[in-house]
C-alpha cells in the first residue's frame, strides 16, 4: 500500500508559478506509474500529467502542455507537479495518484489505486 501526501498549493496571482510536491510512503514507490488531477468546484477531476516508473515519460493534458512540468525522484518517493504561467482557470484542488498498473493509458482516474488528500491552488486574475 501506498499513502501519498501532497504539499506546495497557495494562492497566486495569474502568471506566477507553483510547485507541488507529492510525498510517497513505502518502499516500492519505482514500481507505480504517477499521475496529477485536479478538480474544480462543480466539475469533473480531470487528468492533469503523467508519468512513467522510471521518469522516462510524460504525458500532459493540452490545457497545460507547455506551462507544467511533472517529474519524479525515486530515490526521495517523491514525484512534482511544476506549474508555470498559471492562470485563473487553473484553480482547483490538485490530487497525486500512484497506478500499478500497466495500461496504456494515464488519462482515467479510475485505474489509479491510491489518492493523496489533495492541495488547493488559487490563481488570482
Amino acid at each position: 500500500q501506498v499513502q501519498l501526501v501532497e504539499s506546495g498549493g497557495g494562492l497566486v496571482q495569474a502568471g506566477d508559478s507553483l510547485r507541488l510536491s507529492c510525498a510517497a510512503s513505502g518502499r516500492t514507490f519505482s514500481s507505480y506509474r504517477m499521475g496529477w488531477f485536479r478538480q474544480a468546484p462543480g466539475k469533473e477531476r480531470e487528468f492533469v500529467a503523467g508519468i512513467s516508473r522510471s521518469g522516462g515519460s510524460t504525458y500532459y493534458a493540452d490545457s497545460v502542455k507547455g506551462r507544467f512540468t511533472i517529474s519524479r525522484d525515486n530515490a526521495k518517493n517523491t514525484v512534482y507537479l511544476q506549474m508555470n504561467s498559471l492562470k485563473p482557470e487553473d484553480t482547483a484542488e490538485y490530487y497525486c495518484a500512484a497506478d500499478s498498473g500497466y495500461s496504456a493509458s494515464y488519462f482515467y482516474s479510475y485505474k489509479y489505486d491510491y489518492w493523496g488528500q489533495g492541495t488547493q491552488v488559487t490563481v488570482s486574475s
